[in-house]
């Protein structure tokens, strides 16, 4: 069985907001609508069926359908029915981007990592890189400062954060640039 989180499960999550107890808590935070219960049963001791039936009937969670393009709740574990969605993708945290790949929307998002990534740790460095993104003026200075915040991000987010914006960027950049450069 794959579930979803339901927007009163996001409620819980939020800061401050504490309704459920520490276990029904740490099972809304692994729910992706990815996983089977059986792959979240390592992290709980006791049997996770109830606990995960417990919060279907509570509304915190919805019975994914895989086969179908729709969610529902399970008849004899709460309401009835099923509505039409769209299929069920896993929560993305990152900007949606369905622009034109270019190198003025990487030097955009580029732009943009600076402010998330260094601005308040050190502001000085997010000048720097601003700086340097400004007087880049060809593909090649551009994606130097790029490679440069990347070393600079695995340092303060580690290798994954690192990993996951070089993906990014590889994404933003025109066809032609990606096979060049090395992100």
């Amino acid at each position: 069985m794959r579930l979803a989180k339901t927007a009163k499960a996001k409620d819980e999550l939020k800061p401050g907001v504490r309704t459920l107890g520490q276990r029904e808590r740490a099972l809304l935070l692994l729910i992706d609508g990815e996983k089977t219960l059986t792959d979240l049963a390592k992290f709980f001791q006791d049997d996770i069926q109830m606990l995960a039936l417990q919060l279907i009937r509570d509304g915190y969670l919805l019975e994914v359908q895989l086969s179908e393009t729709r969610l529902s709740v399970s008849p004899d574990h709460g309401p009835v029915g099923t509505r039409p969605q769209q299929a069920l993708q896993p929560p993305v945290s990152a900007d949606q981007f369905n622009g034109k790949r270019s190198l003025a929307t990487t030097r955009m998002f580029l732009f943009d990592m600076c402010e998330r990534m260094f601005v308040k740790r050190s502001p000085e460095q997010a000048e720097s890189f601003r700086e340097a993104l400004r007087n880049a003026r060809d593909r090649e200075s551009m994606l130097a400062v790029g490679r440069a915040m990347i070393l600079e991000i695995e340092k303060i987010a580690g290798q994954d954060r690192a990993n996951s914006i070089s993906e990014r960027i590889s994404l933003l950049l025109p066809d032609d640039v990606v096979t060049e450069a090395s992100f």
